[in-house]
Formats: structure tokens, sequence, C-alpha cells
């Protein structure tokens, strides 16, 4: 069942905006009554300038104003500011231009003729209609947090399922580490057993069947040994995928990271050909922490992602700069657990992590590591 949002989303603009010239010239008609043709060439733009309200609304607006003060008109003007206010996010001009809007409606037209008595149902009749125009531009800044709040909330959701994603890919790696301890630690020590003992029985057997049959079971135990030193190295895997089993990820899956980060980032630079495995997921883990705080902390904000080395050579790191968001965020619940562990991954390769606002209004994460301390 489709609801009334739903329903008037599926109108086109051009309907709508036709709908409305025709609604803004029925009110015009309304109230012609003795007008000359200036009030009448003023009329026809204010309904005609409405078709492009939603591309120029200000200019729009200024130009139902004649109309407002040679006839008793509402529509138009009111139509035009409630397109304003839906997409301007200055109060301060919203305000002003429903004064404006006011003020044209209560001064009497021709403009000298004022007498004293009349000033004062003018004074009058100023903040009544000042009252009135207060309802668009409160309709429209209802559109506009409406709007906004649907586009917030789905990026919520996305920001969500993205963590639900990798919460479970970090459960399921601690899982298969401590499955992996526990092969290597017994089973592994088991086996080992059984093949020194093979090989010594071979060694020591007489028999030419016994003999054999000890180097067959040193041969099976050095096999299942082979054996299970892939299946250890499969389960310390990192688990990207839920149908499959990767290796921990390097630097040769940075770029991939960036383009799939659902951000407008870019990458530059590049890091030392002989950087260990231990700090490539350092510098992997560190973009991907920041690259997700900006998705979540900082909606519609790019990034640049920038590995860099010392001229001297003694150290080498990465720093992601993210700029100011261009949507309102709402506030969202944050451990900084995610800094707490890049922080602890620097300390423990000698290096060093920081992180903290920028004077643009954006946010820099880096982080440098020795390259004495590159394994």
């Amino acid at each position: 069942m489709s609801t009334p949002a739903a329903r008037r989303a599926r109108v086109p603009e051009p309907v709508v905006d036709a709908l409305v010239v025709a609604v803004a010239v029925v009110d015009v008609l309304l109230n012609l009554e003795d007008v000359g043709r200036p009030e009448l060439a003023a009329a026809a733009l204010a309904c005609a300038s409405l078709a492009v309200r939603r591309r120029f609304p200000l200019p729009v607006f200024l130009l139902t104003l004649p109309a407002s003060l040679a006839l008793d008109i509402v529509f138009a003007p009111f139509a035009a500011l409630f397109t304003l206010a839906e997409r301007s996010r200055n109060r301060r001009l919203l305000v002003g231009c429903a004064v404006l809007f006011a003020l044209a409606s209560a001064a009497p037209w021709p403009l000298d003729d004022l007498s004293a008595h009349e000033r004062t149902w003018t004074l009058v009749y100023f903040f009544y209609t000042l009252a009135t125009a207060a309802a668009p531009v409160l309709l429209g800044q209802l559109v506009q947090a409406r709007r906004d709040l649907a586009r917030r909330l789905v990026e919520i959701e996305e920001a969500r399922e993205h963590e639900r994603l990798l919460h479970s890919q970090a459960v399921l790696a601690r899982e298969r580490a401590q499955l992996a301890r526990e092969m290597h630690d017994v089973v592994s020590h088991q086996v080992s057993l059984i093949a020194v003992q093979a090989g010594a029985l071979q060694v020591a057997a007489t028999e030419p069947h016994f003999r054999d049959g000890a180097r067959t079971i040193r041969s099976l135990s050095v096999d299942t040994l082979d054996e299970l030193r892939h299946m250890v190295t499969l389960l310390r895997a990192s688990g990207g995928r839920s149908t499959e089993l990767t290796p921990q990820p390097t630097l040769a899956d940075l770029r991939t990271l960036v383009t799939t980060s659902a951000i407008d980032a870019e990458i530059s630079g590049e890091l030392p050909s002989e950087v260990g495995t231990t700090a490539q997921r350092a510098v992997y883990r560190t973009v991907q922490e920041a690259l997700t705080n900006v998705r979540k902390h900082a909606p519609g904000a790019s990034a640049v992602v920038r590995l860099w080395r010392a001229e001297d050579g003694t150290a080498f790191g990465v720093t992601i700069t993210n700029t100011a968001p261009t949507r309102p965020s709402l506030p969202l619940p944050g451990s900084r657990h995610g800094l707490i562990g890049l922080r602890e991954r620097a300390e423990l390769l000698g290096g060093a992590f920081e992180s903290g606002p920028t004077s643009g209004g954006g946010y820099e994460v880096s982080l440098r590591i020795p390259a004495h301390r590159n394994a």
C-alpha cells in the first residue's frame, strides 16, 4: 500500500508547477477589480515566475512582492515563500522575506493614499499578515528537516549494517584464532611426538617389516603436520567474507579499500617495498578505521589517504584527512575503541598515532612507524 508521500513523489514536477501556476492565476482573477496595466503586468509576472521557483526561489519570491503590493493576493507569494523555506537554511533570510511580504500586503496602494485613521489598521494588518506568513516558512522548514532526517536515517542504517558485518568478521576471526592455537598447541605437539617416536623406532628396528611400518608412520606424521600447518594458516585468516577464507589484508588491498569505501576518497603516495606484514596490517587497519569514522560522523565529507616515507628513511606511515561534513549529522554513540586499538597497534611497533580536528572543520588521523621496527 503506497503512502501519500510516495504518491506525491510519483507526480512529475512539471505537473505540480503547472497546477501551482493555475491556482495562482485563479487567485489573481478573483482579485481583479479596477486595476490598471502596471498591476496586471505585476500579477502576470508573479504567476509566470512560479514555474521556475525550484531553481530560483529567492528571485521568484521577490518578483511576487509587486503583485502583493498592488493586489490582495496570497497564493503566489506563499508558494514562493514555501519553496524558499524548503531549500534555504538561512533563517535570517526567511524572517526578512516574511517581513517583506507582510509590508507589501499591508501597505496601501497607491502608497500616498494613507490617512491617519488607516495607519492604525495598516499596522494591525501588517502583524496579522506577518503571523500568516509564518505558516509557509515553518512548513517549508519542516519539509526540509524531514528530508534531511530521512536521508540521515538511510546513512545510519548503512553504517550500522557495515558495523554489524565488521563485528561478525571480528568474532569469526577470534574463534578461528582460538581454534588455531588449540590445534597448534595440542594436535601439532602430539603428532610431532608420534613422528619422533616413529623415527626412533625405524632406526632401532631390526626386522624389515617393523622398519617399514615405522617409516610409514613417520611419513604419515610428517604429511599430517604439513596439512595441519596449512589448516592453522587458514584458521588465522581474517575472514573478510563469510563464504571464504582470506589472508590478513596487506598494502595491495589498500586501493580496493579506498575505492569501495562509499565516500569520495582518493589515495596517493607509496611506502617502501620492504614493509613487513605486521606494519602492513597496521597501515591497512588505520585507513579502514579512519574511512569508517568519516562515513559515520562526517556525512558528505571527502577524504585523502596519503602514504609517505621520511626522506632520511627513518620512518614511514599514512595520513588520512577528511573535509568538514556537508550535511548535518545526528549524534551517535561512540566508545572510541577503534582509535584506542590503532594507538595500541602503533605502540607495539614502536611508532606513534595521532588524531584530531583540522582548522577547516575536518579531521586528521596519522600513523608513524619507525623503519627499524618494520616487522
